[in-house]
């Protein structure tokens, strides 16, 4: 048996937006996919729009139920930053009263609740006046983060700024994929460093509000692996590093932003606008915990063509399709368990040891009712392999001395994933999209033998 340590985390994750529905309802705001939906729906999976999604609004009493079923102990959600501040300024006493309810009920099911601020829906109000291009994003970010932390500080020990930072700053500003779906590196750094900032003042404001319990962020991390030892290869990697794991992650925990990420945005005129006392801020707030998403691994080589100055990170690495990967067909990512080890690894030796736990892992599938049962069960052996594969790499660096605390999969109930809808499924429960019934998979029914267990036969 390979055993965790003692009151590890076993649980779920989801976002607001991907869960909650009634987005245009209650006295929320539209957020930018909101907005997006309505401007342009034939960019989302058949027409899946945020509107509904799981229902966890309605039906979140009966889901922790759920949760509890399958002795869930903690779970990961987000507060709607439209939901509760719908102008930015002017507190909707309903959604106080909905978070309040559900945090609470959380506990009172020994579920822990740890609760993040963003994960990718940034308010139309705020987008309308630049979002995060802006530096009035920063204080607007800081003041909603304040408001929460006084709000439900009593009823949540652990927080978290945002969720993977850095894939609103690659999918909305280099890539397409997200709103504003634009192309442009400069604006894409700027906006990056305002997330950096909106993050380091929302800790200062944890920090100065007295508040117990603890604050991290939640960062999309894997270890960068060359082609080849050869040093092109190797700078390739490196730069890589600099600019999707150690941008945000040596803020966040050492305080400091590194030399040569400056030196590298210096040199292709990439440079953000900042303010005087930015870096004494990133130096004095730096985070108690990180949560780790982990999916797949990054595989880079060194360019083949350059622009100098650059228009995009294609001109510092080059991705890698590695020969004997082995892929999951539906999302078309590799599987590699062996760089949670090394994540943990990375975590225990460049910094410090701090304190993390494992906050997405999981294995999105298409059309899973190809393998239900007579019973009506879907049977996703694939799913519990993968996630044993993934834990066993997580154990062995648990052994060898990485601070971790806990384990989350994505997800709890299958849930509404931005442009690509319902298409792929992740949870523990099926959701029928006619009626919002959910039906435990066997995957369900193994996590709860693993909470039991606290371990891995």
């Amino acid at each position: 048996m390979k055993k965790f340590p003692k009151s590890f985390l076993w649980g779920a994750a989801t976002s607001a937006p991907q869960s909650e529905g009634h987005s245009s309802l209650n006295g929320k705001s539209p957020s930018t996919w909101d907005k997006w939906y309505e401007l342009a729906p034939e960019k989302f999976q058949k027409d899946q729009g945020p509107e509904h999604t799981t229902n966890m609004y309605e039906l979140y009493h009966e889901d922790i139920k759920r949760m509890k079923e399958i002795h869930m102990n903690s779970y990961r959600t987000s507060i709607a930053w439209t939901r509760l501040l719908p102008d930015g300024k002017t507190i909707n006493q309903e959604a106080v009263d909905f978070y309040r309810d559900y945090f609470k009920e959380l506990q009172e099911n020994g579920v822990k609740p740890i609760i993040n601020l963003f994960h990718f829906d940034m308010p139309w109000w705020l987008m309308e006046k630049g979002g995060w291009e802006t530096r009035a994003s920063v204080d607007a970010f800081a003041y909603y983060a304040k408001t929460c932390f006084e709000l439900f500080g009593d009823l949540v020990d652990d927080w978290t700024t945002f969720n993977e930072p850095m894939v609103h700053v690659e999918c909305g500003y280099l890539y397409g994929y997200h709103y504003p779906a634009i192309h442009d590196f400069k604006k894409a750094v700027q906006v990056g460093y305002h997330t950096l900032m909106a993050h380091t003042l929302a800790v200062k404001a944890f920090k100065e509000g007295s508040h117990s319990g603890k604050i991290g962020i939640i960062l999309n991390v894997s270890p960068c692996y060359p082609r080849s030892q050869s040093k092109e290869d190797l700078q390739a990697a490196e730069l890589a590093d600099l600019l999707n794991t150690k941008s945000f992650l040596d803020p966040a925990v050492l305080g400091t932003i590194p030399a040569g990420l400056i030196d590298c945005l210096r040199q292709n005129q990439l440079l953000p606008v900042t303010e005087a006392n930015d870096l004494e801020e990133i130096k004095q707030n730096t985070v108690d915990f990180i949560g780790m998403n982990y999916y797949q691994p990054s595989r880079v080589q060194a360019p083949k063509e350059v622009n100098k100055p650059a228009v995009s990170p294609a001109d510092f690495y080059d991705h890698y399709d590695w020969p004997d990967k082995k892929i999951n067909p539906y999302r078309g990512w590799e599987i590699y368990p062996e760089a949670l080890y090394d994540v943990a690894m990375m975590i225990k030796n460049e910094y410090k040891n701090i304190l993390w736990y494992v906050s997405e892992n999981g294995m999105g599938v298409a059309d899973e009712e190809r393998f239900m049962d007579a019973s009506g069960m879907i049977q996703d052996d694939y799913r519990i392999e993968f996630m044993e594969d993934h834990l066993t790499q997580l154990h062995k660096g648990i052994e060898a001395g990485s601070n971790c605390f806990g384990y989350h999969s994505w997800t709890f109930i299958d849930c509404w994933s931005w442009l690509n809808g319902y298409k792929n499924r992740y949870g523990f429960y099926q959701l029928d999209l006619n009626n919002d019934q959910r039906r435990l998979k066997k995957s369900g029914l193994w996590f709860k033998e693993l909470v039991d267990q606290n371990g891995l036969k």
